[in-house]
């Protein structure tokens, strides 16, 4: 049923002729043909189709942006699957607009290359939401999903734990410097560098780096991070390895927690007209729980963890604008209804997409009773969707293992191979499901 669906979309793309001739063609990789157009809100799309596809097409929120550079890409063509999919340039955080055109973009390639007889989302990042959110809203479309480093604990879910993190910092640290939590200003880089500056100097002294490492411990941060030359530090052992690994995923490696709290906190406010995010009701005594880590350190500090567990908890609150949290509810919260398979793949030190939102995500859909249908793995490296392609494609097989038998083969991590590692993500501290919507 789900390629008749499939099949009678792309007929009718092609009656009305809106497949597009390859211009990507004299880009395109050897031994393959590229497709190339736009969706009908002017999103740009681009596939390629190997000479002998074998019938599979995997379908990514940004590959019409860079997959043709990917080295995953050439491989995966080499093995005859055919990959594509949409950039992110028009939706931005309009994420139930990027769910849907991956669906569009998919009619699409089929409209001139024929029914897939697989089709997978997948993606990272931001892809790796939009694609878990295609097998929620899309299971006539697309057959499985293989969701890389993707925020899984939902939009709404994601933004409040980077909430507590910035309001704990700012309360706690900066409580007089004009620095933005929410209502992020114009000028996205200077807020940016600003933050930056104010927590490099905070990390500089014993008591910024125990409340650094309180808000980390709050939000849910990794202890581990990439350096500013984006090479990927030791593994933390001790309380200060775990610190300072902490203030390199906050704002000290390539990409900086606390600057895309700023770019993208700009963006959905602007997108969703006002704040999505909220704290009022919030118990940070009770987010950060007994961490001997943190502990340790404000006792290096000579601080008292009881009296700034009590300043948080006065701290006036930030409430959320209701109009906000709709929109950015719609795109998506997960509701664990799934019908297709998916298989999921997490760093277990990515600053971006914290891994705790993975056991927000698995929770919900086994409480759905969906168990079966979902596979999570995870990897233990530094940074964001920071995989080899060996372990993408590793990933990948795995799918299409399960979608030619029906059964999931082994996941564990000594099968998989590579960095693929045994682990258990911490609850998430801020769930918003369809089944858990703590009031604001």
């Amino acid at each position: 049923m789900r390629r008749l669906a499939r099949a009678l979309v792309a007929a009718l793309l092609l009656t009305a002729g809106t497949a597009v001739p390859a211009s990507a063609a004299d880009q395109c990789l050897a031994g393959a043909s590229c497709l190339d157009g736009r969706l009908a809100d002017g999103t740009p799309y681009l596939f390629v189709k190997p000479d002998h596809w074998q019938g599979t097409v995997i379908v990514g929120l940004d590959f019409a942006a860079s997959g043709l550079a990917d080295p995953l890409t050439a491989r995966l063509v080499d093995r005859g699957i055919a990959v594509g999919g949409t950039t992110r340039t028009v939706t931005g955080w309009n994420i139930a607009r990027a769910i849907d055109n991956q669906a569009e973009a998919l009619s699409r390639f089929e409209a001139a290359s024929g029914p897939a007889r697989w089709a997978i989302a997948s993606g990272e990042s931001m892809g790796g939401f939009v694609s878990a959110g295609a097998a929620q809203v899309h299971p006539e479309v697309f057959d499985a999903a293989v969701p890389f480093c993707g925020g899984l604990g939902g939009a709404v879910g994601q933004w409040n734990q980077k909430l507590d993190t910035v309001f704990t910092l700012k309360t706690l640290l900066f409580p007089d410097r004009d620095l933005p939590v929410t209502g992020i200003p114009a000028d996205v880089p200077g807020a940016q560098q600003a933050w930056i500056s104010a927590l490099a100097g905070a990390q500089a002294t014993p008591e910024g780096r125990a409340r650094i490492a309180l808000a980390g411990a709050i939000g849910q941060l990794p202890e581990w991070g990439l350096a500013a030359d984006g090479s990927e530090t030791p593994l933390p052992r001790t309380v200060t390895e775990r610190q300072e690994g902490t203030y390199l995923a906050l704002a000290g490696g390539p990409l900086p927690y606390i600057g895309q709290a700023m770019s993208s906190r700009r963006q959905i406010e602007q997108l969703a007209g006002g704040n999505p995010s909220w704290n009022t009701g919030v118990d940070y005594a009770r987010q950060l729980g007994n961490d001997p880590a943190v502990r340790e350190l404000y006792r290096r500090a000579g601080l008292d963890l009881g009296a700034d567990l009590a300043r948080l908890a006065a701290a006036p609150r930030i409430a959320a604008d209701p109009a906000a949290v709709a929109y950015l509810s719609r795109g998506i919260v997960f509701d664990g209804e799934l019908d297709i398979p998916v298989l999921t793949v997490n760093g277990t030190g990515d600053q971006i997409s914290t891994v705790a939102q993975q056991q927000s995500y698995g929770a919900v859909v086994r409480s759905a009773g969906n168990g079966p249908l979902l596979r999570q793995t995870y990897v233990q490296t530094a940074g964001h969707c920071t995989f080899t392609a060996d372990e993408q494609e590793t990933a990948i097989e795995v799918m299409l293992d399960r979608l030619r038998t029906g059964h999931w083969p082994s996941t564990a991590p000594r099968v998989m191979g590579g960095r693929y590692v045994p682990y258990t993500p911490p609850v998430f501290n801020r769930p918003f499901t369809a089944t858990v919507s703590p009031g604001r």
